[in-house]
């Protein structure tokens, strides 16, 4: 049951209802499961059949004879049904469920003599601790409700706090602004660490579908050093409220967030660190206040002038998108970095529990100027002319070579196109997220930009 409370937390952590169990066979576990039918957008992903699912492929049977379940929460009716069918052994449940229980609570089907299994149970096994978990979560999310509904827009969403609870690697404290004219009142989050009078200020901009939690490794790199780190979500992703509608997000719009965000706090001194969405909006930046900028950080990205064709490796991004505009992001990010834990891909889909938080991921991909017209490519082709002739201050590459979208040949063009940048710094065996290995990049980058 304490490996079951394990993978409550966990469905916790992700925002769905903390449930948790796994599947025993002669003292050890062959399946585990916790509830995610949020993230999954499916009625039937309980902890005990994704539970029942793993222990059947482990055995290569869907009977499981001799097999004991143990979960958090006495079993619904499905759940219930399943477990008859799979012939357990054994059900031992921790906090019974007095609204939909199965076991007893509502109804017993374990009870029923006229099936042809009998599956024992026993209730109440850490019964305090199974239901702590469950009654801190409904009171975190009433708290959560509460501290919105004044203030949120009727036209958008906003991601309830608990799902960005106990992120590994992610402690700083959150900050709000809802000032920007261009937010019309929309709330924006951003992390702000480090002295206001650093010599340097890192200015982080993720792309999609990422957020600031995408630059976790390289903070402490630049705190560390002394400077002041700024890392926005943009709206839309991460902390930031979320609009529904795809049609709400534009390139000119979130660059004059962008450009607005960087007035209101004044930012000087600025080393731009982007990739992703963050260069393509982000590259366009300097030239409307060269003043506030010494430096540029540029990780697998691009300028959309759309007067050049987009990359092979993008449009089959971007199909894959249009095809499958609900796709699981922390597969996503666990595919493109294996060495990352189950724990870290989920804080990557913590913002988006459903497909009402999802329109700015779905958005995106078409935003990406293609053509000579299209919203952002003539502000890009002036980027791209500001960055060939005008730009002084120093620049920085760094490219992660597995990435099929935004690699290497995408990127040296953008070398080309930006004065005095030097050859990139290569990470072999990082992809698109090359923040995924940043620390050893903020590292370099250190030393750089004192230089």
């Amino acid at each position: 049951m304490a490996l079951a409370l394990e993978q409550a937390r966990l469905a916790a952590a992700a925002g769905e209802v903390p449930v948790g169990a796994v599947v025993v066979r002669d003292g050890q576990v062959i399946g585990t499961g916790r509830n995610a039918p949020v993230a999954a957008s499916d009625p039937t992903a309980h902890a005990e059949i994704a539970a029942l699912r793993e222990a059947a492929k482990a055995l290569g049977n869907y009977r499981l004879d001799g097999c004991d379940l143990y979960v958090t929460l006495e079993p619904c009716a499905m759940c219930s049904g399943a477990m008859l069918h799979a012939r357990l052994r054994r059900v031992v449940f921790g906090a019974a469920d007095p609204k939909t229980g199965a076991a007893g609570s509502v109804v017993d089907l374990f009870a029923q003599q006229q099936l042809n299994h009998q599956t024992q149970v026993q209730g109440g096994v850490l019964a305090r601790e199974c239901g702590t978990v469950l009654s801190e979560f409904f009171a975190g999310r009433r708290q959560e409700a509460r501290a919105n509904a004044a203030s949120l827009r009727d036209d958008a969403v906003r991601t309830p706090e608990d799902r960005f609870a106990d992120l590994p690697g992610y402690p700083w404290q959150p900050r709000y602004l809802d000032d920007l004219p261009a937010l019309a009142g929309l709330r924006m989050h951003y992390l702000d660490e480090g002295p206001h009078d650093a010599a340097l200020t890192w200015l982080c901009l993720h792309g999609n579908p990422a957020w600031s939690y995408l630059y976790r490794k390289m903070i402490p790199v630049f705190l560390a050093a002394g400077h002041r780190v700024i890392a926005p979500d943009m709206i839309g992703f991460g902390k930031s409220d979320k609009p529904k509608k795809d049609g709400a997000h534009s390139f000119s719009w979130h660059r004059q967030v962008l450009l607005e965000f960087v007035e209101r706090l004044d930012l000087r001194h600025v080393v731009l660190v982007v990739q992703d969405w963050g260069g393509l909006l982000g590259l366009t930046l300097p030239m409307d206040a060269p003043d506030r900028y010494r430096g540029l950080l540029v990780m697998n990205t691009t300028l959309g002038t759309g007067d050049v064709p987009l990359s092979p490796g993008f449009l089959a991004w971007r199909d894959m998108c249009a095809k499958n505009p609900e796709f699981d992001i922390a597969r996503l990010f666990a595919r493109g970095n294996p060495h990352l834990s189950a724990h870290e891909c989920a804080a990557y889909a913590a913002p988006f529990p459903g497909r009402g938080h999802r329109a700015a991921p779905r958005a995106f991909p078409p935003m990406v100027p293609g053509r000579p017209d299209a919203d952002g490519a003539a502000v890009s082709r002036r980027a791209r002319e500001f960055l060939q002739s005008r730009w002084t201050g120093q620049s920085m590459m760094a490219v992660g070579v597995q990435d099929p979208v935004l690699g290497m040949p995408v990127m040296q063009a953008l070398r080309e196109t930006i004065r005095g940048c030097p050859e990139p710094m290569v990470i072999e065996q990082a992809g698109h997220f090359v923040q995924e290995h940043g620390q050893e990049i903020a590292q370099a980058a250190v030393g750089y930009f004192r230089s």
